[in-house]
Order: structure tokens, then sequence, then C-alpha cells
């Protein structure tokens, strides 16, 4: 009987000791699991024979292995960066405007410079976003745009969970993006970028960042967005993706939408409401 009743009070001691943190301690903890339990690999040593290699082998390799390098970095470029095709287009030479819907239906950009063209752009947001009662937090967002093509993205998430049963917990997570507005017309603006981020509490740790993004101007003063972040670190990963619906009103824009979370292991799910200004 006395057996009985302590492999029941282990049991039960198991099943709540695993229950026994918030969801903001739960992603921390996966995040740093990872690093702790991070495999070690193993390197093994190979003998090259190459005394049967001939001349012409090795002409026939170094040919064709510099051919296809060749090829790839000329389609990356083109995917990334610029089509030969697209120079002699409007949009390769697009102009910044001032913000959107200023004078027009124009979005971010127009095809020749006016009163409304701006050389550069900073546009600062705030969006409150909410799961529950308990868990809630603030993304600021600071975009600072020049040169028509390029932009550094500033951004800044800060989530609060205020549990009866676990106390009160905070994470923050810090990013930085190098963006370059890859299609640029009248009714759409695309981009991706790279950079890094900073997970602040008891993570504490660095991440390589990669985003993309894209805006629809539908017409004067409605627009939609999307946008997808992601952060490796310690062998798992930090995805973010936003999908909001903006009105614009002059330097000013209020969004509404969906935002999902994934911190390691788990995934925050909730609705975002904020405000834009640009200058």
């Amino acid at each position: 009987m006395q057996r009985k009743l302590g492999f029941l009070f282990l049991l039960i001691f198991t099943f709540s000791a695993s229950f026994s943190q918030s969801k903001i301690e739960k992603s921390e903890t996966s995040l740093k699991k990872q690093k702790n339990n991070a495999s070690t690999s193993t390197k093994r040593s190979h003998n090259l024979n190459n005394d049967n290699d001939s001349f012409g082998e090795m002409l026939v390799i170094e040919t064709f292995g510099r051919l296809a390098i060749n090829i790839i970095a000329y389609t990356a470029y083109g995917i990334l960066v610029e089509m030969p095709f697209e120079r002699d287009s409007p949009s390769s030479s697009a102009i910044l405007t001032k913000h959107p819907y200023l004078n027009s239906n124009k979005g971010n950009y127009s095809y020749e410079w006016n009163d409304y063209s701006a050389v550069g752009r900073t546009t600062i947001s705030s969006r409150y976003v909410f799961e529950n009662t308990q868990l809630n937090g603030n993304h600021v967002n600071v975009d600072i745009r020049f040169y028509n093509r390029l932009a550094l993205e500033l951004d800044y998430l800060q989530l609060w969970e205020n549990n009866p049963n676990f106390g009160y917990q905070t994470l923050a997570i810090y990013t930085a993006l190098i963006k370059y507005h890859r299609i640029r017309t009248k009714q759409f603006d695309g981009w991706w970028g790279l950079g890094a981020s900073y997970v602040d509490g008891n993570v504490d740790d660095f991440g390589f960042s990669l985003g993309l993004g894209a805006e629809l101007f539908l017409g004067k003063p409605i627009s939609i967005e999307a946008n997808y972040n992601q952060t490796f670190i310690n062998n798992n990963a930090i995805n973010k993706f936003t999908a909001l619906m903006n009105y614009y009103n002059r330097p000013f824009k209020l969004s509404g939408g969906y935002q999902s979370l994934k911190i390691g292991d788990q995934i925050f799910s909730t609705p975002t409401i904020g405000l834009s200004v640009s200058f």
C-alpha cells in the first residue's frame, strides 16, 4: 500500500513539474536547451590520391566548375537584385514618395520626380499585440529608407505574461535588418533583408536573421501588407509572421491584423493593432 501511495505521489509531482513554467519561460527554455544540448561534430581525415588524375580531367573540372559558379552568381543576382531586361523598365528607376497616397493612388513609389518625391523616409510604428488577458506585448519598429532601394529596419518586440500560477515574466527580442526593396512599382513594394537578432532575458544570445515582406496598394487609402522574419539561434528558430490591413491618412497609418510568433517550441497567436507616422 505504501509503495502504491509513493508511486502515486511521484507521478503527481512529475506531472505538475512539467507544467510549472509559463509560456514565456517555456519558449526561453527551448531556445537555451538547444544550446546546451548541441551536438559536437567529429572530423574524419581522408587521404586523397590524385596520382591518377590527368591534366585533361583537371582542366575539365576547373572549366565546368567556374561555369557553374558564374551561372549561379548571375542567376542569384538577377533574382535578388535585378534582371537585365528590367533595367529599361520604369520600376528600375522608381522614386520613393514622401508617403503613400499623398497625391494620388501611388504607393511607396512613383516613376517621376516631383514635389511628392523623397530622397529618404523614416517610418516609426507601434503595434499592440495580445493573446489573452494574461499575455500581451508591444511591437516598435523604425524603418529608415534611403537611395530608393535600401532601408535599415530596427525592430523591438516586448512580451509580458502575468500568470497567477507562475508569476510575472517578460521576453524581449531586438532585430536589425538591412533591406533591399526588390520590386518597386506604384501599386506593389516587395523586399528582402538580412541582419541579426538579440534575445534578452534568460536566453541572452544573438542569432542570424532574414526577412521578407510585401505591400499591395489596393487604392486610396487602403493597402494590405505581409512580413515574415526568421532568426536562427542555438540550433532553433524564432519565426514572426504578420498580416496587416492598413489605412493611410497623410503621414499616418492605422494598422490592424494578425501576428504569429513561434519562439522555440512555443506558438503565440496574437491579434494586433497599431499606428505609424512617416516623415
